[in-house]
């Protein structure tokens, strides 16, 4: 099974297309290998940073109801300061001598 010139002309440029496809294919997996790490690496990132985030949100939260109770604290002790300035003294300023 020999092959004829004419043949030879159609099949060693077929040969040189088929190598290169075969070495785009090769490459193409490579690209793709290299977008999926990059993608994990990506996705890896938003976790890390979701996870920071979601602690800040937590402490923040301390922060509200630390304030919340120093507020609670201060409007006691204002009430507490109102109800004493109201509260009239047994003996002192009721009566008024003038018999003096």
């Amino acid at each position: 099974m020999s092959l004829k010139g004419v043949e030879l002309q159609i099949a060693i440029p077929k040969t040189f297309d088929a190598g290169k496809v075969a070495e785009q294919l090769q490459q193409q997996s490579s690209v793709n290998q290299a977008n999926a790490q990059a993608a994990s690496e990506r996705q890896l990132e938003k976790n890390r940073e979701t996870v920071t985030k979601s602690q800040n949100t937590s402490e923040t939260v301390l922060e509200d109801s630390k304030q919340e109770r120093e507020k609670q604290e201060r409007n006691k002790r204002e009430k507490r300061e109102k109800e004493m300035k109201e509260t009239k003294h047994p003996f002192k300023g009721n009566l008024v001598d003038f018999s003096g």
